[in-house]
């Protein structure tokens, strides 16, 4: 395992994202992204960190929508069905490495292209 950098104060705090996605996507059309994105993962590179199956692939990316839904703008659904997101914690488990990291977001970006994301 490898020693990740954490600043004392925590890693550094971003403006989130705009709240009008959700009012342009709705939660079915970011539920449909998120599904496209984990399909996405799970034939990368990175696959050995996510469900292995179909049905264990769709309840992660349900959960990952759920907190999609609250970032953008809509109700809060991750931390109603699953506590405080806690993203650090949920991930220091797993070894993420930069490489990691850009197939990640590559699987996203295409994800966004396919789905016809607004921007």
């Amino acid at each position: 395992m490898q020693d990740i950098f954490v600043p004392p104060g925590g890693p550094p705090q971003d403006a989130p994202p705009p709240r009008e996605i959700y009012a342009i996507m709705g939660e079915e059309g970011i539920r449909s992204l998120l599904r496209n994105h984990y399909r996405r993962l799970g034939r990368s590179s990175i696959a050995f960190l996510f469900p292995s199956t179909e049905e264990g692939l769709e309840k992660a990316a349900d959960k990952s929508a759920d907190f999609f839904v609250q970032l953008l703008g809509g109700p809060p659904l991750f931390a109603q069905k699953h506590g405080p997101p806690r993203m650090r914690a949920r991930h220091m488990p797993f070894e993420v490495t930069e490489d990691g990291r850009q197939e990640w977001l590559r699987c996203f970006a295409e994800a966004l292209d396919e789905e016809r994301f607004p921007g």
